[in-house]
């Protein structure tokens, strides 16, 4: 076995022809005689290869195989032990958002230009040679020649930096603790920094002039920073934590140790322009990266199908830090709605993953696999927790972390920190929901005094299965004297009976929905189930998982669109944000999906609701409101208006003219606002979103506006938009408008032919917007057209091979909503 112990970089990054030279000298070392050593490369240009000997440097011939991404160095005799290379190579500072990769920002009317990298999952190779696994952990030290008015940035503190007297200087930086490829970080370009008064480890990079927007983020990311230390029960290991805007970014953030890396809307606030929304996310991301700073870099995973390990973890305390310091935002119910509802609909499908992928090669994050490794992953362990308890799963997380600080792990070595601590069986219920695919519904039927629970696995299109799983189940017992208890037990084989009484008059499994499963019920339970939501008996987390599970079971075929509907009228009192924000999303789309008489009931049904959620809460946001209510105006004000809310449409029509005539808006409906500018304009709308998007100083409102862009009816206006999006919208962002446009009832007949023709400027995009733009557009596209876009798509995997998973679990979805068309409203 071959690992690396350290790396000495040195580059020379030129930013005017956007090439790279670099020195890579590797201390490798080996347990046993080899003659070759096979590295990982792409993209590179090799001048030489030398070995240390006795002798000195020795030239090694080599070998570079592009398409295996593999550089062979054959050495000049068999060694053994601490073997020592340098590596002379060139490469280009690409515009692909992967590897060491050039980024655009505007300063003083003048189109300027940094240089940074993304490295995960696999992209360090695309830097310099190396052993590109997340296991294969070393020490690395970075050197850099750059402009002398240039600013140099890496992991660590600049240890030394000398002028060389020709223009440039010599960087170098301190020497970083173990770890592995992907979480090295290194940029050029002219930044500017602003640096926490309360703890100076922490420092906002950006890009010159923007600093002065970044100290809320700096304030979070120091918040952050003191939660996990306290609740980890470890300091943070390095000596400076550097949160850093960069303008082309293909995700949302990059846990790089010591030099975390966001797009700038969710690192930079604007006073005027970011809503509450916008700030919550911002908080929920950094704590999320800073989260990564223990789980994933100081402990990683040891191989790709234990990535979960890292991402589960940082979704869920990006929430837990986020409830910590504000706990009048009401995270948890949108955790539920945002994370546990995609995953449970993403997890539903036949063509699921995993949490924990089998064959150890190389994970992408994408469409197919995002939300099973992050929303699913820390749903479950949310589910863990709720039944080992609070304390106990910090004590595992604590042994789990000190025991492998520096080191890699797998899941068992969690559940074995888990099982120590709570003393429970962890690893015999984990297994089968990390190893196993899909999730379980339980049918609870009561026959007299006893209920009768069975399980299965839980799919919209039917697939037979024998999966079992333990799961953790809640009821929430309630009898006729008006009294509740809840019961909690295992639920280990596929059958159980459970005495409730026979004073018992319903029941509520999964009760506050903290278990990862849909439950169904027999009739007579479910309109008593129904009587306690009229009257918010249930909690506001019950009433959303009921109407929850009976829409999944609309897309499975049990149940008819009309059974969902006529459940709704036990909402009719409804004010919580969770329970509204659920129906509301799924009678959209439900309208997206059916035709037209089935269209025209879940207008009405959603119609109703919107109006009497603006009656209560008004158009206008209240300083005083709940930041739910700030959130789900925002979220509901198109819907509203594209069922035919007329003095909504009214008082939206106005903000956006007033908008348009360089009056300000309230941040919080500005996003709706902007849509319904869009739904409701034309061309001079059109002229007005573009001048906009050219003039925005905020990536915040680029984002708002983008988002409107997708939302015009006239199809001359969508085609004009459509071409300004593929010719002048940023690569990063062209995904943006063109999701909105997938769901945008007026542009839904077109996108389908749309897309085959721009489809080789699609495919240029990065992987993960492409496949973002594939899932968006297949599904209510294809409706109609079911074998031709078959036909397609068959052709095209055999041909191209690109976004297979991504095409299949479109297509999967496609067949959901064909059949869910089908269906509706047949008796």
């Amino acid at each position: 076995m071959i690992k690396p112990i350290h790396y000495k970089i040195h580059l020379e990054p030129d930013l005017e022809r956007f090439l790279f030279e670099g020195v890579t000298e590797i201390l490798l070392e080996t347990d046993a005689p080899v003659r070759e050593i096979p590295l990982d490369a792409t993209e590179l240009a090799f001048w030489s290869c030398r070995v240390q000997s006795e002798k000195g440097y020795m030239d090694c011939p080599f070998a570079f195989e592009p398409r295996e991404e593999r550089l062979t160095i054959r050495l000049p005799c068999e060694m053994s032990g601490q073997i020592r290379l340098t590596i002379e190579s060139m490469g280009r500072i690409n515009d692909r958002m992967a590897g060491f990769y050039r980024s655009r920002y505007m300063r003083e009317g003048r189109e300027r230009t940094l240089a940074v990298t993304q490295f995960q999952e696999s992209d360090a190779r695309r830097a310099f040679p190396c052993i590109d696994h997340p296991r294969s952990k070393a020490t690395f030290e970075v050197e850099m020649v750059v402009d002398e008015s240039l600013v140099a940035l890496s992991n660590m503190p600049i240890a030394r930096e000398e002028g060389l007297g020709d223009g440039r200087k010599i960087v170098g930086f301190a020497r970083t603790p173990k770890m592995s490829t992907y979480l090295l970080f290194f940029g050029v370009g002219e930044f500017e920094f602003i640096r926490d008064e309360q703890d100076e480890r922490v420092r906002a990079v950006t890009t010159p002039g923007m600093s002065k927007f970044a100290r809320m983020g700096l304030e979070l990311g120091r918040k952050s920073l003191h939660f996990c230390e306290a609740y980890y029960g470890i300091g943070y290991p390095l000596p400076k934590l550097d949160l850093i805007a960069v303008s082309d970014f293909a995700f949302g953030a990059m846990e790089n140790w010591g030099a975390v890396t966001f797009r700038e809307n969710l690192l930079l606030h604007f006073a005027d322009i970011t809503s509450k929304a916008g700030e919550q996310r911002i908080f929920e991301v950094i704590a999320h990266e800073i989260a990564h700073q223990w789980f994933g870099n100081l402990v990683t995973p040891s191989d790709w199908k234990y990535l979960w390990l890292n991402e589960s973890f940082a979704t869920l305390f990006g929430y837990r830090v986020v409830a910590h310091y504000h706990p009048e935002w009401e995270v948890w119910p949108q955790f539920l709605h945002a994370d546990t509802n995609r995953a449970l609909d993403r997890d539903a499908m036949r063509n699921t993953v995993p949490i924990e992928m089998p064959g150890g090669k190389q994970i992408a994050i994408n469409e197919v696999t995002a939300p099973i490794i992050y929303d699913k992953g820390a749903s479950i362990l949310r589910q863990v927790e709720g039944y080992l308890g609070r304390d106990a799963v910090q004590e595992g997380l604590r042994r789990y972390l000190k025991r492998h600080a520096y080191d890699c792990a797998a899941s068992r070595h969690l559940w074995e920190a888990l099982e120590e601590a709570a003393e429970s069986p962890v690893t015999r219920m984990m297994k089968g929901w990390i190893e196993q695919a899909g999730h379980p519904m339980i049918d609870a039927r009561r026959d007299a005094g006893r209920l009768l629970l069975t399980q299965r696995r839980f799919t919209y299109l039917n697939e037979p299965s024998d999966s079992v799983w333990m799961i953790p189940v809640n009821v929430r017992i309630f009898d006729g004297r008006g009294q509740s208890k809840e019961v909690k037990f295992l639920l280990e084989e596929g059958t159980m009976e459970l005495d409730i009484g026979n004073d018992t008059v319903a029941y509520k499994l999964n009760a506050g929905q903290t278990g990862f499963y849909r439950v169904k019920y027999d009739d007579a339970n479910l309109e008593q189930l129904g009587r306690r939501i009229s009257d918010k008996t249930l909690s506001p987390e019950d009433r959303w998982g009921i109407q929850n599970d009976l829409f999944a079971f609309v897309e499975s075929g049990e149940i008819r669109v009309q059974d969902y509907l006529e459940f709704l009228a036990h909402y009719r009192n409804e004010d919580a944000f969770l329970p509204i924000a659920g129906i509301t999303g799924n009678l959209f789309r439900t309208y997206l999906v059916m035709d037209e008489n089935a269209r025209e009931k879940a207008a009405a049904q959603g119609k109703s609701i919107i109006q009497r959620l603006f009656a209560r809460i008004g158009y206008e946001p209240d300083a005083g409101e709940s930041h739910t209510t700030s959130m789900l105006r925002d979220q509901v004000l198109l819907a509203g208006v594209i069922y035919g809310l007329k003095d909504l449409a009214d008082f939206a029509v106005r903000k956006f003219a007033a908008l348009t005539r360089g009056d300000s808006v309230h941040p919080d409906i500005s996003k709706g606002v902007m849509q319904v500018g869009a739904w409701t304009g034309g061309e001079e709308a059109f002229d007005w979103f573009r001048e906009r998007l050219a003039s925005a100083e905020s990536e915040h409102e680029r984002m708002n506006a983008l988002a409107a862009l997708g939302g015009f009816r006239e199809k001359e206006v969508l085609d004009k938009a459509r071409k300004y999006i593929l010719e002048e919208v940023p690569d990063r962002n062209k995904f943006i408008p063109l999701c909105h446009m997938a769901l945008n009832p007026e542009a839904i007949p077109d996108m389908w032919e749309w897309y085959c023709s721009n489809l080789e400027a699609l495919e240029n995009l990065h992987p993960i917007h492409y496949e973002r733009i594939v899932a968006a557009i297949v599904p209510l596209s294809g409706l109609g057209k079911e074998g031709q876009v078959e036909a397609f798509f068959s052709d095209y995997i055999r041909e191209k091979g690109k976004a297979v998973e991504t095409i299949r679990m479109a297509l999967e979805r496609l067949a959901i909503y064909s059949r869910m068309r089908a269906l509706s409203f047949s008796s």
